[in-house]
């Protein structure tokens, strides 16, 4: 079951007007998926891109990507991944859920790109001053956190506590909530790249907002149309429409699957299948942020969905 939040407030961040969700009403749901970005690691509008509309309409704003599992019977918060926009993502948390106060129970982190992991920085001394939040990560990253400043700082001052994650080894959260993390090809300048398998005893969901090219995870040995079959819902990469959306850029050296190859390939699946999919993680030129653009339609009449911050997925 999805409910999308149809109050959106926003809040100003460094100047930046954010999106952020409103409480919900649903009392059936407990467990749920709380969308809390949907845009590529630098949000949108991005940095030097001043003719972004973003700017002057904050309907349009974005914050990184990031997902929010919360257990509502244990009251239990976790998030997958730290975003730059984690303050206006936490408070957005706490209104849609009803809890006051800061509380959360895990950051599972997928890699070390810069709209995964810095809004880790908003744990330390100079701001929250955090107690011991758990930080599950694969072996490189945590190499990489507890090695290099600021994050060894928070590591030492134990604002964070690093929690092993092992390739296709299961985390029992309690409360019937599965997290299994999954490798995938992507640029490893400092750490490897997971997905997230999250999985209730009813239902299950995916959650990998970046990877270099879907045949290279088929090479590894997953494919993403049996990551399909054995999910009810995915949160895929989406970063670039079409792949001409960078000029100037050289776009072998950013890697992703566009959305059109994406559609292409599962082209064969039926409709249910298809309708799993919530593309996310768009970059700021990605033309599907926008509802009312040729390609938002394309993506719609196909059969597919593009995640939108505010969006709630029961697990139940």
């Amino acid at each position: 079951m999805k409910k999308t939040i149809s109050v959106v407030l926003y809040i100003m961040v460094s100047g930046l007007a954010l999106p952020v969700i409103a409480q919900n009403d649903n009392q059936t749901c407990r467990i749920s998926l709380y969308v809390l970005g949907n845009a590529q690691d630098a949000g949108k509008p991005q940095i030097g891109q001043h003719q972004d509309p973003a700017w002057q309409d904050p309907s349009r704003a974005q914050p990184a990507t990031a997902l929010a599992l919360y257990d509502k019977g244990k009251a239990r918060t976790y998030l997958f991944d730290a975003t730059p926009d984690i303050k206006a993502q936490l408070y957005a948390l706490d209104q849609h859920t009803g809890k006051t106060g800061f509380a959360l129970d895990g950051i599972f982190l997928t890699h070390a790109h810069i709209g995964h992991y810095l809004g880790l920085a908003q744990l330390g001394r100079e701001a929250m001053g955090a107690n011991a939040i758990p930080v599950y990560a694969m072996p490189k990253m945590r190499t990489f956190l507890r090695e290099n400043g600021p994050w060894n700082l928070l590591v030492r001052l134990k604002n964070i506590v690093l929690i092993p994650l092992v390739d296709q080894q299961a985390v029992d959260l309690d409360g019937g909530i599965v997290v299994t993390p999954l490798l995938a090809p992507h640029r490893a300048e400092y750490t490897e790249t997971v997905g997230f398998s999250i999985a209730t005893k009813h239902k299950s969901a995916f959650y990998l907002p970046d990877i270099d090219r879907w045949d290279d995870w088929g090479a590894m040995g997953t494919t993403l149309e049996a990551m399909i079959a054995a999910h009810d819902l995915l949160f895929l990469d989406a970063t670039f429409y079409s792949g001409n959306e960078l000029p100037g850029r050289d776009m072998s050296k950013i890697p992703h699957p566009t959305i059109t190859t994406t559609m292409a390939r599962l082209e064969h699946l039926s409709a249910a299948q298809k309708n799993k999919v919530h593309f996310i993680h768009l970059n700021h030129s990605n033309p599907a942020h926008n509802h009312h653009s040729k390609a938002y339609k394309a993506i719609k009449t196909a059969g597919f969905n593009v995640a939108q911050t505010g969006d709630t997925h029961c697990l139940n």
